[in-house]
């Protein structure tokens, strides 16, 4: 009443409707949980794992996936223990030799300017960081003390050598290159050559190339074998058809990853209905080398039925401008909706395919069209004949 006297905006008001609608009494159907996350993280829990000691056997890998957090606290630690260990050795050796004692000036120390735990620590630091103040320095006095620094200098190079390593790997972790590798919301299902297609558009926000980019997709679901076992995560591979002929895509620009369900696919028998009410995923793989750091990065993310838009295909996102191509990344996840058989792979090659129903729709539809007069009914019986590809409202 308000809107319709003017002093409430309509937009204003339909919000607030939508806002305070009431939640449903029925709960839709729960769906299983994803196996791989739109974002490439596996929904995995490894527990129960009675051999823990297998990952100190593999102690370089297990600090690279540690977190942040732990790793500096680690590379921390190692070198203050090493400080604290060599500089009590540092004490033992003079205490052994009696530098701690106020001698004349004729003793020879093992390490000049040492009297207390204080400045043997400090002496470990100079010995390790190489920093050499210049105060303390070592004698040839003491042999053992010679074949402590020899130790010393030997342990200091493995602890850089093992915590650099282990900061770098982690700063150039392939998935960082990953994060800019992109796929598109949804996937799409549609007519491309007359045949049902699977597809979806992948695309690299950076300059610098991914060499010898391959594709890989997964169908995961529940499936039952001829002896009564139960599969609760089934991945079959389904076959991919890239734009460029090969098994390895050029992506400069974004692609259109196409899968051609036929009988080999496990999506031949899938139909706009089934799509709703199956629990099914397809999981869709990008790996590569990085050009820039020679490392092998992967970027994951899957598509559950909700995902799967039926009867729709990608907008073209490259266009050709001053002498160039221009990719508008704004349109990278749009799709419009295209006449689509409302049917599966099954059971539009079981009726002969798309040409032959266009056939026998016409051929049905002749009669009607001798029956009308006028031009414009002509063209809207030509039209109604063809309403078997008309978009289908399901999975959109």
């Amino acid at each position: 009443m308000l809107s319709r006297k003017g002093l409430i905006p309509e937009d204003y008001l339909l919000t607030r409707l939508a806002e305070d609608v009431l939640p449903p009494k029925f709960k839709a159907k729960q769906r299983k949980a994803r196996f791989v996350g739109k974002n490439g993280t596996c929904n995995v829990a490894h527990t129960n794992i009675r051999e823990q000691g297998r990952f100190l056997q593999d102690v370089f890998t297990t600090l690279v996936d540690l977190k942040w957090l732990h790793t500096l606290i680690i590379f921390t630690m190692s070198f203050l223990c090493s400080w604290l260990l060599f500089g009590m050795i540092w004490w033992l050796v003079a205490f052994a030799h009696g530098d701690l004692d106020q001698r004349g000036d004729d003793f020879i120390p093992c390490v000049t300017d040492i009297h207390s735990f204080s400045s043997a620590f400090l002496f470990s630091i100079e010995v390790q960081v190489t920093i050499g103040f210049g105060g303390r320095m070592i004698t040839e006095e003491c042999v053992s003390a010679i074949i402590i620094l020899i130790v010393q200098n030997i342990v200091g190079l493995v602890i850089n050598a093992i915590m650099l390593g282990c900061i770098f790997m982690k700063t150039a972790q392939a998935h960082r290159r990953a994060e800019t590798l992109i796929f598109s919301k949804h996937a799409v299902i549609s007519l491309r050559n007359s045949k049902l297609c699977f597809m979806v558009r992948i695309g690299d926000l950076r300059k610098s190339m991914i060499i010898s980019a391959t594709v890989r997709m997964q169908v995961v679901r529940r499936s039952t074998t001829e002896e009564g076992e139960v599969v609760p995560l089934d991945q079959i591979d389904i076959h991919m058809d890239n734009p460029v002929g090969t098994n390895g895509v050029f992506l400069v620009s974004p692609l259109i990853i196409c899968h051609v369900i036929d009988k080999s696919s496990p999506l031949y028998e899938l139909s706009p209905e089934d799509l709703q009410h199956q629990d099914l995923e397809v999981i869709v793989v990008l790996e590569g080398v990085v050009e820039t750091t020679g490392i092998t990065t992967q970027a994951r993310t899957s598509y559950v039925s909700e995902e799967i838009l039926w009867g729709q295909r990608f907008v073209p996102t490259v266009s050709e401008d001053d002498g160039m191509y221009a990719v508008d990344y704004s349109k990278f996840g749009n799709t419009v909706k295209v006449p689509t058989p409302c049917c599966s792979a099954k059971e539009l090659e079981e009726a002969g395919g798309v040409a032959r129903l266009k056939l026998n729709e016409s051929v049905t539809a002749r009669p009607c069209v001798r029956r009308r007069r006028a031009a414009g009914t002509v063209r809207r019986s030509r039209t109604e004949s063809n309403d078997w590809l008309a978009p289908c409202p399901i999975g959109q």
